[in-house]
């Protein structure tokens, strides 16, 4: 059985691929794929392993012999699922891979935005302590999370993977009912969560019920302390107002993993902002990169193939 990887280099140059070597007769390997080179390279395979690379109905119908598509990821939005399950196409994703990954990301970010490290880091590197009457700086006050409420919206294995990171710093946990189905989940409404909290993890998906969830209208009822952080999805947050809370004093701290459209080759303004003095702190996604994490995928594909060529 033939299969084609069409974007390696999106696991790292570091990772074993041996195996998904183990579980197949043939495997060639492309770090990148452009459209244009899809139905050349996956010509006469029966196993296509893709993480981003789009394949939508038309190119599913000009490969006759796909049998499977193996995702290196949990999101399926690249691939035509009803074309795919029209021609017979098994498809096949993974989970679960950077738990660990992510809960620590998160916790890293929360972590650096309750103790202002973007703005110390800052008059560090502006001098600012080299001249400073005593042996510290305390311009800006920081926040012990011992004590404090998070609200988690996302139950989850990350959510919960987040909330038992931060029960072990003393922190009290909420999780807000599932947004769009407030009426028929007995957990609390973030509306209702929201200005209690002292920090905000996002751990949902991006859908119609989760678009532009932090709105204007909904940062304007969190304490002006309050942090906020996502690591889910770029869309969640809408930036543009998280942005004017920061700067208006009415958000403690921002912490993102994620933006709308990734890479951002166009520019964000939250990258613009970064060279302001704000309690600002923006990641290229990558909270899921542990070597750890990204060997999982690995393995976990190899599990998926096991099946597929078990059937």
């Amino acid at each position: 059985m033939k299969a084609v990887i069409l974007d390696a280099a999106s696991l790292g140059a570091d990772i074993d691929l041996s195996p998904i070597r183990e579980r197949v007769d043939q495997l060639d390997v492309h770090e990148h794929t452009a459209p244009e080179q899809i139905l050349e390279r996956l010509e006469g395979a029966e196993i296509a392993i893709v993480n981003k690379v789009v394949l939508d109905g038309a190119t599913l119908d000009a490969l006759p012999s796909l049998r499977a598509i193996c995702l290196l990821a949990t999101g399926m939005n690249n691939i035509d699922i009803p074309a795919a399950g029209r021609l017979g196409i098994e498809v096949r994703n993974v989970t679960a891979y950077g738990t660990a990954s992510v809960a620590q990301h998160t916790l890293m970010l929360i972590l650096a935005l309750a103790n202002r490290l973007p703005l110390y880091q800052r008059d560090v590197a502006a001098g600012r302590w080299n001249v400073s009457p005593f042996f510290c700086l305390m311009d800006h006050g920081t926040l012990q999370l011992e004590g404090k409420h998070l609200v988690i919206v996302g139950q989850g294995e990350l959510g919960g993977r987040v909330a038992a990171l931060a029960e072990a710093f003393g922190m009290r946990v909420s999780f807000a009912a599932r947004p769009g189905n407030e009426a028929n989940d007995p957990r609390p409404a973030l509306a209702r969560l929201a200005t209690e909290a002292d920090v905000i993890s996002l751990h949902c998906p991006l859908n119609d019920a989760t678009r532009h969830l932090f709105d204007a209208s909904l940062l304007a009822t969190l304490k002006p302390s309050a942090l906020l952080v996502n690591c889910a999805r770029g869309g969640i947050i809408d930036e543009l107002a998280a942005l004017e809370a920061l700067r208006e004093g009415k958000l403690g701290g921002l912490g993102v993993d994620v933006l709308p459209v990734e890479p951002p080759r166009d520019g964000h303004l939250l990258l613009d902002a970064l060279e302001e003095s704000l309690n600002l702190i923006v990641t290229p996604h990558n909270a899921w990169i542990t070597p750890e994490a990204r060997q999982r995928i690995v393995s976990l594909t190899a599990e998926n193939l096991r099946d597929i060529t078990a059937s």
